[in-house]
């Protein structure tokens, strides 16, 4: 029997330009409590090439790194049955989406949407854009899963970089933030 997975919140200020979506965490992200988590998986890897940050860091001065480079986390499934961790595994008819209209609401200066894969893509289009009243610019990214091998990371690199490169904020926020800090057990700003 497949089991019932529920996704993280967000990693979200609302000054984010870029929102990076993925399907639904892996067994060891979910267990770890955190994104990426799986030590194969490329996104902390390309996240230092776009952003400078230690993909050795502890997980929450990654996160601020990506904060403060305008980057937010999520995922489009809040939840699913899923054996494994595979996408391939989720039980279709089993998805819930996140509250995206919320989302949006809170995050006006969003200017790019990037799949994390074509499951993500799939799904948001799906599950989401009919439920939506305007639209941001979406661009499907190879998948960073090393189930995900047709690409070397160069390619899944050069391809991310192109894309995410140009939209990433290169400034300090107008408050301090550390991911580490937050008190109320939400990620969002």
């Amino acid at each position: 029997m497949k089991k019932r997975l529920i996704s993280f919140d967000p990693v979200a200020h609302y000054s984010a330009k870029i929102l990076i979506l993925g399907s639904m965490p892996g067994i060891q992200s979910l267990n770890a409590k955190q994104y990426y988590a799986h030590k194969q998986n490329a996104f902390w890897k390309i996240m230092a090439e776009l952003t400078g940050l230690n993909p050795e860091a502890p997980y929450t001065e990654r996160l601020d790194t990506l904060i403060a480079s305008g980057i937010a986390l999520w995922d489009v499934l809040n939840s699913c049955e899923r054996e494994g961790s595979l996408d391939n595994a989720i039980n279709l008819t089993s998805i819930r989406p996140n509250d995206f209209r919320s989302f949006f609401r809170h995050h006006p200066q969003l200017e790019l949407i990037c799949f994390n894969g074509s499951l993500a893509e799939r799904c948001f289009m799906s599950h989401v854009i009919p439920t939506l009243n305007h639209s941001i610019p979406c661009v499907r990214l190879p998948s960073t899963s090393p189930a995900h091998a047709t690409l070397s990371l160069l390619e899944k690199m050069t391809t991310w970089c192109t894309i995410i490169e140009p939209k990433l904020s290169h400034t300090t926020l107008d408050k301090p933030f550390s991911f580490s800090e937050r008190c109320d057990g939400s990620a969002v700003l």
